[in-house]
């Protein structure tokens, strides 16, 4: 293997699990498989076949990049938890990654992307825009927030063709496969001191679908 930094990107935030790994601007090995249950038990052994097929182990990476949502609540905190246990057991970097921001890596000019959140909304997000980024919003999909007049964008993930009528852009397909993304990004940003070292957060831009329960809990003595 050459001597250049190794950087894994996994992700469990929609209905997959994806791990792909890094060797400077090269990817040695990835995996995806399509999942709407089951990550938790999928994720590790995806990493160890991921880094048996490069012939590497965990201490041989040189950071960790992880998809922090938005997304399955529980899908991201698989992923989140995972990389904040390796990061801290491995003493490297975690960086987290957004999904949106993920969609965007790689396509030039204005990019609307959008994940769907299901029940009828939609999160998106404006890049490459002259005034710079959006921020992450859950709407409804009528009620998506449109790149500044004037502009072209290109529109990438959940109702791209919709939403690329409306905005007069083009729909168009991501350029890299969602672990590789996010590994591309932590590489660009593992040496960002304004960082988190170990500790990615999720982003979450709804409440969570569990409500607290009516009952009291018993008293204790």
């Amino acid at each position: 293997m050459p001597d250049l930094p190794l950087v894994l990107g996994f992700d469990t935030s929609a209905g997959h699990c994806a791990v792909a790994l890094l060797s400077g601007e090269s990817v040695v090995a990835a995996e995806h498989a399509g999942m709407t249950k089951g990550q938790a038990e999928a994720l590790m052994p995806m990493i160890q076949a991921v880094l048996s097929k490069a012939d590497i182990g965990l201490n041989d990476l040189s950071a960790i990049g992880v998809g922090i949502g938005p997304g399955n609540f529980t899908g991201v905190r698989i992923s989140v938890s995972a990389a904040r246990g390796l990061a801290l057991a491995l003493g490297l970097r975690a960086v987290g990654v957004s999904a949106l921001e993920a969609l965007a890596f790689g396509t030039e000019g204005p990019v609307l992307c959008c994940v769907d959140a299901r029940r009828d909304m939609v999160y998106t997000q404006v890049f490459n825009d002259p005034n710079g980024p959006g921020d992450p919003v859950l709407c409804d999909l009528d009620a998506v927030t449109l790149p500044d007049p004037g502009t072209i964008p290109a529109v990438i993930g959940h109702a791209a063709h919709d939403l690329a009528r409306r905005v007069g852009g083009s729909a168009r397909a991501r350029v890299y496969p969602v672990a590789e993304a996010i590994a591309r990004l932590a590489a660009a940003r593992m040496h960002d001191t304004d960082l988190p070292t170990t500790r990615p957060a999720p982003l979450y831009l709804r409440p969570a679908d569990a409500a607290p329960a009516r009952d009291t809990g018993p008293v204790l003595l």
